[in-house]
């Protein structure tokens, strides 16, 4: 089954929305200045709150950073007692390396006219990723962006490194688009974050919507 992370949640009947629909993974975002920010003090409760309800077993907890402080990055984990870290700017493998719990790492997708000009780009930093022991997430890359733009990157990129690896799919991943995403990467996860939101909300219906396309595709796949 496709995995699901659910991005940037910051109100507890989201995050009950997306245990509902049956994600695996909820991102919280800790990167300073972007718009879904979540102040590690109200993580803390928030998280706190999801696990008093749903107890163990239920779905792992990322936090989201970029470009910050090795020390904060781990005290905040350990504050919040995050499962994994997501880490989105241009940290080195020696920083991956001395996170405390298991690490996401983006890689950026740029666009180019010519596939053959990025593939070997993406392919060498996914390997890098992997060799590291990490997970490898693809992302459109965007000028001055650290991701959750909503914009699409060529699907065959991520294709090619799926055949590999197991990887998450983001960028630009809608309910109406994702079963064809799964369809053509066959991703071990994809992560959503704008695509399940309403004038910048999360929206419960479109978490719920976005999961049965998951399923729906994954059923499809299972009957080929």
């Amino acid at each position: 089954m496709t995995k699901l992370k659910t991005c940037g949640l910051r109100e507890i009947g989201h995050v009950r929305a997306a245990v509902a629909a049956g994600a695996d993974l909820l991102g919280f975002n800790f990167v300073p200045g972007v718009r879904r920010r979540l102040p590690e003090e109200a993580a803390r409760v928030l998280i706190a709150e999801y696990r008093s309800q749903v107890g163990s077993g239920g779905p792992q907890v990322v936090g989201l950073f970029a470009n910050q402080p090795l020390d904060d990055v781990n005290r905040i984990a350990a504050y919040c007692e995050l499962d994994m870290l997501q880490l989105c700017g241009d940290e080195p493998p020696d920083y991956w390396q001395r996170v405390d719990v298991p690490v996401i790492k983006q890689v950026k997708v740029r666009d180019a006219a010519d596939r053959s000009q990025v593939l070997p780009r993406v392919m060498e930093a996914v390997d890098e990723v992997v060799a590291h022991g990490c997970i490898p997430v693809l992302d459109k890359y965007e000028e001055g962006s650290l991701g959750g733009t909503g914009r699409a990157f060529d699907w065959a990129i991520a294709a090619e490194a799926a055949e590999r690896y197991e990887l998450l799919l983001a960028g630009g991943l809608t309910p109406d688009n994702v079963g064809r995403a799964i369809d053509v990467v066959s991703p071990w996860g994809v992560d959503v974050s704008s695509g399940i939101e309403t004038d910048g909300v999360k929206d419960p219906r479109k978490i719920a919507r976005f999961a049965q396309a998951i399923r729906r595709a994954d059923e499809g796949t299972r009957r080929q």
